[in-house]
């Protein structure tokens, strides 16, 4: 009996390890929207302010950089555009999972007001002499 009880808390800590590895390994991604206010290529980093803070961005080969659904890189990325970059932070470093750059285009999408549009008025009627 002793020995059936031994095996299975042994089985139990094993179980709870492997469940404590799986949990670790999760990672979450974080999402910031700002304008890039730098751009190191040499180090593959770049810092993006958004409202609340900067963020530092490592930039590793897994980062997809993209402009309107277009493939770039990060040296297509400028100091002063706005950017939406999905990250996530691993062994205390922000990695950089997509860049999206946002152009002119898009940004004025949705932001501009629609105009409501005036009833067209009827023609006035032409009255002929003599009818």
């Amino acid at each position: 009996m002793k020995k059936a009880f031994f095996i299975l808390v042994a089985l139990l800590c094993v179980l709870s390890l492997a469940g404590v590895a799986t949990a670790a390994e999760r990672v979450r991604v974080k999402q910031i929207t700002g304008e890039v206010a730098a751009v190191d290529a040499a180090a593959k980093s770049m810092t993006v302010k958004g409202k609340k803070a900067e963020v530092v961005i490592a930039i590793d080969e897994k980062t997809a950089v993209k402009m309107d659904k277009e493939k770039k890189s990060l040296a297509d990325v400028k100091v002063g555009e706005k950017v939406t970059v999905k990250y996530a932070e691993i062994e205390g470093k922000n990695v950089g999972r997509t860049i999206e750059i946002k152009t002119a285009k898009a940004e004025k999408k949705g932001t501009e007001p629609s105009k409501a549009t005036e009833p067209a008025k009827p023609a006035p009627k032409q009255v002929k002499p003599g009818y």
